[in-house]
C-alpha cells in the first residue's frame, strides 16, 4: 500500500472513531450494530468533499435494515458533521432519509406499539395511556381535566415531499423524547402534529414554550427549518370529560 493510501485509511479510521464515540456518548442505543461499510463509504466522501447522496441513501439502508429508527439514523449523521465541525448539510440528510425509507417499506410490516419513523408511541398507545388516566382518576374520585391536560405542538407545512416529512418526524420525535424523557406518554396524531399527555401545573405552560425553543433550534442545526412551520405553534387542550371524548380529541387534532 503507498504513502497516500495508508494516510487516507488513517484519516477515515480518526473521523470514524471519532464520530462512533459522539454518537455512541449521545444518541446511538446499541453499540453493536452501529459499524457498517457504509459508515467508511460516507466518510471517505465526506472527507475527499465528494457528493454523499450515494452514499447516504446506502448507509440510510444499512440503518433500517437493522431496526434503527429514523430518528437515531439522522442524529448519528448529524453528530459526523458536529464532530467535524461542519453545517449538518441537507442533502445527506435527505439522502439517509430514502434509503431508510427503501429499506423500511421493503421489509414486511411489523405491528409495533411505536412508530419508528419518530421513535414515537403510536397514537393507538397513546389513547389507551388516556384510559388509564381517566380510570385512575375514577378510582381516585378525581377529575382527569384538573390533573392532566394534552400539550399540542403543531409544525405541520404543506407541500413537503416523503423525505421531507420523515426528516421532519425524526427530529421532532428526538426533540420531545430531550424535553421531556421517559415517562410522558406522546404520540405522533397527525402529518406535523404532536400531542404529549401531561400533569397540570403552573409549569406546564413554562414547558411548553421550551419545547418551541428547542424544536427551532434542533431544526436549525439539522438544516430542516424549511420543513417546520415558522413560528412554530404549541398550546394546551384542556382534556375533555370522558375518555371517549377524549379519543375524538385525538382525532380532531390529527386533521
Amino acid at each position: 500500500m503507498s504513502k497516500p493510501q495508508q494516510e487516507a485509511e488513517a484519516r477515515i479510521s480518526d473521523v470514524r472513531e471519532r464520530w462512533r464515540a459522539a454518537s455512541l456518548a449521545s444518541v446511538w442505543i446499541r453499540p453493536g450494530d452501529w459499524y457498517h461499510a457504509a459508515v467508511d463509504a460516507f466518510v471517505e466522501a465526506l472527507t475527499d468533499e465528494r457528493p454523499v447522496a450515494a452514499v447516504g441513501e446506502r448507509l440510510g439502508i444499512a440503518r433500517a435494515a437493522v431496526g434503527v429508527g429514523l430518528s437515531e439514523a439522522i442524529d448519528d449523521v448529524a453528530c459526523l458533521y458536529m464532530t467535524m465541525r461542519l453545517p449538518v448539510d441537507a442533502a445527506a440528510i435527505r439522502a439517509v432519509a430514502l434509503g431508510w425509507l427503501e429499506e423500511h417499506e421493503r421489509v414486511p410490516f411489523q405491528v409495533s406499539s411505536h412508530d419508528p419513523s419518530t421513535g414515537l408511541p403510536t397514537g393507538d398507545y397513546l389513547g389507551e395511556r388516556l384510559r388509564e388516566t381517566y380510570g385512575v382518576a375514577v378510582r381516585t374520585r378525581t377529575d382527569a381535566r384538573s390533573t392532566h391536560c394534552l400539550l399540542v405542538l403543531d409544525v405541520g407545512l404543506d407541500n413537503l415531499d416523503t423525505w421531507q416529512r420523515l426528516a421532519r418526524s425524526a427530529a421532532i420525535g428526538r426533540t420531545l423524547h430531550q424535553v421531556f424523557g421517559e415517562g410522558h406518554p406522546m404520540a405522533a396524531v397527525g402529518d406535523g402534529t404532536f400531542v404529549v399527555l401531561c400533569e397540570r401545573g403552573p409549569a406546564t405552560a413554562q414547558l411548553g414554550q421550551a419545547l418551541r425553543r428547542v424544536v427551532e433550534r434542533n431544526a436549525e442545526v439539522l438544516g430542516l427549518t424549511a420543513e417546520l412551520r415558522r413560528p412554530t405553534r404549541v398550546w394546551i387542550e384542556r382534556l375533555p370529560e370522558t375518555h371517549d371524548d377524549a379519543l375524538m380529541l385525538l382525532n380532531h387534532l390529527s386533521r
